[in-house]
C-alpha cells in the first residue's frame, strides 16, 4: 500500500492558493482513477482506491500546511509504513510555473509541509515538486504562494493537473521518470 497526501490549507478560502496545488493534484487522481467516498481520519481526509495494481489511500491533512506531518505520521503509522510508502504532492517556488519534478529524500526548502512530515516521518518520502515560479523577490513570496491561480493560468492549470492524473500509474509503479516524461509530453502540445 501507498499513502499519497497532497498538501494544502482546509477551507474554501484557500481552495485556488498555489500553496494548495497538492490538494488540487490528488482531487484530480481520486477523481480520474474512480477512488472511493472521502472518510475523516488521521486529522484529515482519505480517499482508498487503486492505481493500476497498486492500493493507493489519498490523504488531505486537515491540519493546515504547518502540522501536515501530524496526519501523515498517524497513517504511517496505522498501516505500519516506511516513508518510503509516501509520496507528497506539494508546491514548489524554484520550478517554473506548472513544470513537475520527482524526487525522494532531500531537504525542505523552507516549505513548513514538508518540515513538518520531516519531522514526524523522516525526510525518506517521494516528493511531487509541482512548479509555481518565484515571484523575484523574498519580500513577495508569502503573497506570490497564498495568492490565488490567475484566470489566465486556468487553462495551464488544468491541463497540467489532468497530466498528473492520466499518468498517475507510472507514479504508482515507481517509475519517477516515466512519470516526469509522460507529463511533460502531454503539456507540450
Amino acid at each position: 500500500m501507498q499513502i499519497w497526501t497532497g498538501l494544502g490549507n482546509p477551507g474554501p478560502q484557500y481552495a485556488l492558493h498555489r500553496h494548495n496545488i497538492g490538494f488540487m493534484a490528488v482531487d484530480v487522481i481520486a477523481a480520474m482513477h474512480d477512488f472511493g467516498p472521502v472518510q475523516k481520519k488521521f486529522s484529515g481526509w482519505v480517499q482508498e482506491g487503486r492505481i493500476g495494481t497498486e492500493k493507493v489511500l489519498l490523504l488531505k491533512p486537515a491540519t493546515y500546511m504547518n502540522e501536515s506531518g501530524r496526519a501523515v505520521g498517524e497513517a504511517l503509522r496505522f498501516y505500519k509504513l516506511a516513508p518510503e510508502a509516501l509520496t507528497v504532492f506539494h508546491d514548489e517556488l524554484d520550478l517554473a510555473p506548472f513544470k513537475i519534478k520527482v524526487k525522494t529524500g532531500g531537504g525542505t526548502a523552507g516549505h513548513n509541509g514538508l518540515r513538518s512530515i520531516d519531522k514526524h516521518s523522516g525526510p525518506d518520502f517521494r516528493r511531487v515538486r509541482i512548479g509555481i515560479g518565484h515571484p523575484g523577490h523574498k519580500d513577495r513570496v508569502t503573497g506570490h504562494v497564498l495568492g490565488n491561480y490567475a484566470k489566465a493560468e486556468m487553462d495551464n492549470l488544468a491541463d497540467m493537473l489532468a497530466a498528473i492524473g492520466a499518468e498517475a500509474e507510472w507514479l504508482s509503479k515507481g517509475d519517477d521518470p516515466r512519470f516526469m516524461s509522460e507529463v511533460a509530453l502531454r503539456l507540450q502540445g
